[in-house]
């Protein structure tokens, strides 16, 4: 693995609004026990949340644990003013938490040192960990929030927070595929601490996952730029930047990358533990 510079990009953020009532209601959106599409034409203004001890600020909320959907993480899509944001924006003192900024900057305090996060700008923050997030500029900034409960591990300390941007990270190619298919990793692969990755997974036209993954991470896909097919579970649906999937367990997953320009996301996955096991009597 080498580390290198993405050349710069524009990352898709939601645009919000509202479709005139002349507008067609036939869309991309499905959900099924397998999988679910939530195409960017659905994030409009009607759908957003408001959470508490956030100021100027709003949410689309693409996934939550819920039965027949995300049962690992949930996953928000931020907008904030200028001058909005949290000094308390975590509740469950179990979460951790991935942000990733797509539109204008963020500055996240941490131990009382601000960290200011421009567009691709990246932080880990532990479960526990007393931040606050705002935005002091002059524009609208827009990221995504993936939170998880942490799985402690006896004899495995909690993994520390960090802050870093999408240009310094390890980009690591898929082997065999001459660069057409590459992640951008956030965190070593071998490092037993952390129990999420959030990647970003780039293919370039014409790159493909040339067979149906089928595994036991659990996945959310939130299009940062291009277009491609994506094959889920039976079906091969058409996405776009702005565009969120999220995969169950095992659903079959694979990809065609037709162009004409590059295709990436965001990827959340869980990693590092055992599967848990019910509870039975004998």
């Amino acid at each position: 693995m080498s580390t290198h510079h993405l050349p710069p990009s524009t990352l898709y953020a939601p645009q919000g609004g509202l479709p005139p009532q002349t507008q067609i209601m036939t869309d991309r959106a499905v959900f099924t026990n397998a999988y679910a599409v939530i195409p960017k034409g659905v994030m409009q203004d009607i759908v957003t949340s408001n959470l508490p001890f956030w100021e100027r600020a709003r949410a689309w909320i693409i996934a939550r644990p819920l039965s027949g959907f995300a049962e690992t993480f949930s996953q928000y899509i931020m907008e904030l003013q200028p001058e909005g944001g949290s000094t308390k924006p975590e509740p469950d003192p179990c979460a951790q938490s991935v942000i990733f900024v797509v539109q204008g900057e963020v500055t996240v305090v941490l131990s009382k040192e601000p960290h200011i996060l421009p567009e691709g700008g990246y932080a880990y923050l532990p479960a526990g960990a007393k931040y606050e997030v705002h935005n002091n500029s002059q524009k609208p900034a827009v990221f995504h929030w993936v939170r998880k409960r942490y799985e402690a591990v006896e004899g495995i300390p909690a993994p520390d927070a960090f802050f870093t941007h999408q240009s310094d990270a390890v980009v690591a190619p898929m082997p065999d595929t001459n660069g057409a298919w590459a992640t951008t990793r956030f965190v070593d692969p071998h490092d037993m601490r952390h129990d999420m990755h959030v990647n970003i997974v780039t293919f370039e036209p014409g790159g493909c996952i040339p067979f149906a993954e089928t595994h036991v991470m659990e996945h959310g896909l939130y299009v940062l730029e291009g277009k491609a097919v994506y094959r889920l579970n039976n079906d091969w649906v058409e996405v776009e930047a702005g565009d969120f999937m999220w995969l169950r367990a095992f659903c079959p997953q694979a990809c065609y990358a037709g162009g004409p320009s590059r295709f990436r996301y965001l990827l959340y996955k869980d990693v590092n533990r055992h599967a848990q096991l019910g509870s039975f009597q004998r």
